[in-house]
């Protein structure tokens, strides 16, 4: 590899395990084992290097992320699958979900990733709502992306959120199922009331 690739590598690295405000540049030149003058030649400053190593992190997650999804599109065994797939990665995502809170923590702070979050969050609203509907992407409507992809973007969100604060308390694919379950059931009825069961 060459000085752009080692300092990508070892600026991917830094965000796994310090994150986006603690990493220096000393930390991304001692991980890679470049020297401090590449990173402006190469990326043109630190942010702009970490920026790239986020990128990338999401790239490689998603493209790695491939749930068995089982289940009629919309379904609950179908819903049940995804979240097995999402819980089942989360060792592997961790640095990625622990790097996108961080961005939204620090969002004054890192304009340029909040931007980057913000111009993609409507690809990954479709991705998900194909992921839970199995409505192909390319048939969804703005709506589908507003109201469906939003819904489970704040599931995944908040699932994520637990799982990097408290694992051992965090939600399982199956009481987030029954919970989903259980509220759509009070909706359809219009009642409030807990099942007694």
């Amino acid at each position: 590899m060459g000085h752009r690739e080692d300092l990508l590598e070892g600026a991917k690295k830094c965000l796994a395990e310090k994150g986006f405000v603690r990493t220096t540049a000393r930390d991304i030149v001692n991980a890679s084992g470049a020297n401090l003058a590449s990173i402006g030649y190469h990326y043109g400053s630190k942010d702009a290097l970490l920026t790239q190593a986020f990128i990338a992190m999401v790239e490689e997650w998603g493209d790695s992320f491939t749930p068995d999804v089982t289940g009629e599109g919309g379904s609950l065994e179908r819903f049940r699958s995804v979240w097995d797939g999402m819980i089942g990665q989360r060792d592997r995502a961790a640095p990625v979900w622990a790097a996108s809170l961080e961005i939204a923590m620090n969002r004054d702070r890192l304009p340029e990733l909040r931007e980057m979050v913000v111009s993609s969050e409507g690809e990954g609203r479709k991705g998900l709502t194909e992921m839970f509907t199995g409505i192909p992407e390319g048939q969804l409507e703005e709506r589908d992306i507003r109201t469906l992809g939003g819904l489970y973007q704040a599931l995944v969100a908040g699932m994520m959120v637990q799982w990097l604060y408290s694992p051992e308390n965090a939600v399982t694919a199956e009481e987030l199922t029954e919970g989903m379950r259980r509220a759509a059931e009070m909706m359809v009825k219009g009642t409030g009331a807990a099942d007694p069961a």
